[in-house]
């Protein structure tokens, strides 16, 4: 398709359809951590820092089932364009048993080894003993939270998204009058600190799951309660979603474990440096919140044209949704950078912790626009069948660069925090570089879905793409 008759107003149109929910709904859980660390910030900055250290936990975790989010997405997205109802329910199924074993899992060690978990995130006693409380509550979150997630994955893979958009509505209010309720014993409640917000998570993951499974009912949604057709697996179907979703399993899991190395080290940092770190991450999910959005969108479109056969309008549409993700993390990044000061203040930084957030908070706004321009390149990528080019580049300089530097600087040197943290992201950019070439080479377009596959071989000639590297 030549770019002067791409249809720019209907590519927008259907971005937005797809984008603004998902962009609201990561919108307001982040609201709502950051509500949360706002209530949590009147226990101390103590109490901050360690249930910022849990949330660590909670990320490692994502390293544990993203992997299978990602290969749902990249087969029912495809089987959607191509209206095989049989695919989908298959997908979801293997989907859903995969990510509720890592929510067994997890949430098993929160509830009955915290101790274990805390110990290897930070050196502190104080804060480690505010951390197992928080964590032996929130660990019944996790297969509920989990749960909704995996419905939402198939909901926004079928084009449905205004349910988890409600569903998270839902859950956030709820997060937040029972935080009030718990956390300071209003409305006759004994007064439970730390414990009290982990409880109201646990709720609040309760009824986005509930209101998930009611609006689906409610539109008569077809995937989500054939119960039947979850679990019926043909041998070579299986056999062909583990393969894909193979190589993002071993991303996510290698990646977490390498984010993990560098959370210890950033853990055994100063009070001030976790607090500020704490808070941090809570504006970090406003950046990534608008940026899901766009992912999301991507996955989808895109992977729905390649599962439809329609190789060339997803070729085209990929060049340019992840440009115009860039320029809306710019955007984002500038309307942070300008209120920053006020909401570190009221999530209860002051002193060396507010400077050192204040720092961390511009040097990452800077680094986002490339690093969510890399996300949503390998989110792409994967949703069109190319499971594997960003993972190993993703997984190489984690290991080569990024662990090596953190390490070497936060353990041996002992470097300060303004020096230690854009090593974090120092690999970013050499990564960029290498996506955006393979962005434009059409190699990362591999179907699952037989209409696509009938027309590969013809899209390769006409691109040039004599080497179509890695392919099932």
């Amino acid at each position: 398709m030549a770019s002067d008759r791409f249809n720019w107003r209907r590519f927008l149109k259907n971005i937005a359809v797809i984008a603004i929910p998902v962009a609201l709904q990561n919108l307001l859980t982040s609201t709502a951590s950051m509500v949360d660390t706002m209530m949590i910030s009147r226990l101390g900055e103590t109490s901050v820092g360690a249930v910022g250290l849990c949330s660590q936990y909670a990320l490692l975790m994502v390293a544990g089932y993203w992997g299978f989010v990602g290969g749902g997405m990249l087969f029912i997205s495809q089987y959607w364009g191509a209206s095989d109802e049989e695919g989908i329910c298959r997908s979801y199924g293997l989907m859903l048993t995969c990510i509720m074993t890592v929510a067994a899992v997890f949430g098993g060690v929160a509830v009955f080894k915290p101790d274990l978990i805390m110990r290897l995130y930070t050196d502190k006693p104080h804060i480690r003993a505010i951390g197992i409380q928080y964590l032996r509550i929130v660990g019944f979150a996790y297969p509920l939270q989990l749960y909704s997630i995996c419905a939402s994955t198939l909901l926004r893979a079928t084009e449905k998204v205004r349910i988890p958009l409600y569903a998270s509505v839902a859950s956030v209010f709820t997060n937040i009058f029972m935080n009030w309720v718990l956390i300071y014993g209003n409305l006759g409640s004994k007064a439970y600190g730390v414990r009290g917000a982990a409880m109201a998570t646990v709720c609040a993951a309760a009824v986005n799951a509930i209101v998930v499974l009611v609006g689906s009912l409610a539109i008569r949604y077809p995937y989500l309660f054939r119960i039947k057709a979850h679990f019926t697996w043909a041998k070579d179907k299986v056999k062909e979603f583990f393969f894909k979703c193979f190589p993002i399993i071993m991303n996510e899991v290698f990646l977490g474990i390498g984010n993990m190395v560098v959370n210890v080290v950033l853990g055994r940092q100063s009070e001030s440096a976790i607090a500020a770190i704490a808070v941090f991450r809570t504006l970090e999910g406003l950046i990534i919140g608008f940026f899901a959005g766009f992912s999301n969108a991507s996955s989808v479109l895109v992977g729905k044209e390649v599962g439809a056969g329609n190789l060339d309008d997803a070729y085209e549409k990929a060049k340019r949704i992840i440009p115009l993700c860039m320029l809306t993390i710019v955007f984002t990044g500038v309307l942070i950078n300008v209120f920053k000061a006020n909401i570190i203040h009221a999530m209860g930084l002051s002193g060396t912790s507010f400077d050192i957030a204040s720092y961390i908070i511009t040097v990452f706004t800077i680094i986002a626009v490339i690093r969510m321009g890399n996300w949503c390149m390998n989110d792409t990528y994967r949703s069109s069948g190319d499971a594997v080019t960003g993972t190993v580049l993703e997984l190489v300089f984690m290991y080569i660069m990024v662990i090596p530097a953190v390490t070497i600087a936060g353990l041996r040197l002992k470097v300060s925090m303004y020096v230690l943290f854009p090593l974090v992201y120092c690999d970013e950019i050499v990564r960029w570089i290498i996506m955006v070439v393979h962005l434009f080479s059409g190699r990362w377009v591999r179907p699952v879905t037989e209409q696509g596959r009938a027309k590969l071989a013809d899209f390769r000639r006409r691109h040039g793409i004599r080497r179509p590297g890695y392919q099932r």
